[in-house]
């Protein structure tokens, strides 16, 4: 039985398309979904995120239609627009990072602020109070409400435990599980303590620092590949156009699918071995009837 050319070309775009998702549903199902911790109330994006978000999605709507036209190829036109919109995340810089380093470096201030108040034999609730005013711009919206809920007469402890929530972060867990159990059980040498855990908040951020100039390397050396191939890639498009023709049959555009799935791959790997692994929280909040703080309870406590 005779198979027509068109037929076959096809059969083989069909058959670039599926080995495509194969590959992409194999990366996936070996890696596996991280679940990501989430806060007890929902946080919803700013003005200035939604914004943010709207350009780029114009942006890489924008450039995916112009490639297809200057190339004529459905898929360089959705492989472009998806490099336009994910590239950026992968090579910029990460702003979450900054964001963690400076939310923890606040937290070890804020912890050897109360650790030199309750040396002058002040109470923990008053040392509360006295360093909300002057805790670090990160944290000084949550410490602040803090202090709004031991006004209004709330108890300390579960004003700690909602503070941990607001927060969400490992470090501050420690230093607010040490003080729910001295406001609870009076525990001693809570100055002490607190020392320890602000030089472990501080040595904490060294840390993720040094982590920081080694992912900066290795994106300028992924800059410098990605920069490179991309040139030639629409070089050899505008300056040599024949040179790509073989591109526009149907067979070659499942080869080029096929080359756009395993640079994706590829990215997404880099990006995930990129990835700083936050550690489990000590903290987690427990559901909490409606207008409650839920109460955090120790990770693995029945």
């Amino acid at each position: 039985m005779n198979v027509s050319l068109g037929t076959a070309q096809g059969l083989a775009v069909l058959l670039g398309l599926g080995t495509g998702l194969g590959v992409l549903l194999f990366v996936i199902g070996w890696h596996g979904a991280e679940p990501r911790p989430r806060p007890w109330r929902a946080r919803p994006r700013s003005g200035e995120q939604r914004q943010r978000i709207g350009i780029r999605f114009g942006v890489a709507l924008a450039v995916g239609v112009a490639a297809g036209v200057a190339t004529g190829w459905v898929v360089g036109a959705v492989l472009a627009g998806t490099a336009c919109w994910a590239l950026p995340r992968v090579l910029g810089r990460d702003p979450e990072h900054a964001h963690r380093v400076a939310k923890v470096e606040a937290i070890a201030t804020w912890t050897e602020m109360l650790r030199d108040t309750l040396s002058a034999a002040s109470g923990l609730e008053q040392a509360i109070l006295a360093t909300a005013p002057l805790a670090p711009a990160p944290i000084r919206g949550q410490v602040a409400g803090l202090a709004r809920r031991l006004e209004n007469g709330q108890r300390l402890a579960p004003s700690l435990r909602g503070l941990a929530d607001e927060l969400a972060d490992p470090t501050s867990d420690l230093v607010i599980a040490a003080l729910v159990k001295a406001a609870e059980q009076q525990a001693r040498q809570l100055g002490e303590l607190l020392g320890a855990l602000a030089h472990t908040a501080r040595e904490q951020v060294s840390m993720r620092m040094r982590v920081e100039a080694g992912r900066a390397r290795t994106r300028t050396s992924v800059r410098v590949i990605v920069g490179t191939t991309l040139a030639f890639a629409v070089a050899v498009v505008l300056l040599n156009r024949p040179y790509m023709s073989a591109y526009d049959s149907p067979t070659g555009q499942a080869v080029l699918l096929g080359i756009g799935v395993l640079f994706t791959v590829g990215f997404a790997w880099l990006e995930r071995i990129t990835r700083v692994t936050e550690p489990p929280r000590l903290l987690a909040a427990a559901p909490a009837p409606a207008g409650e703080y839920p109460r955090p309870v120790v990770e693995g406590q029945v």
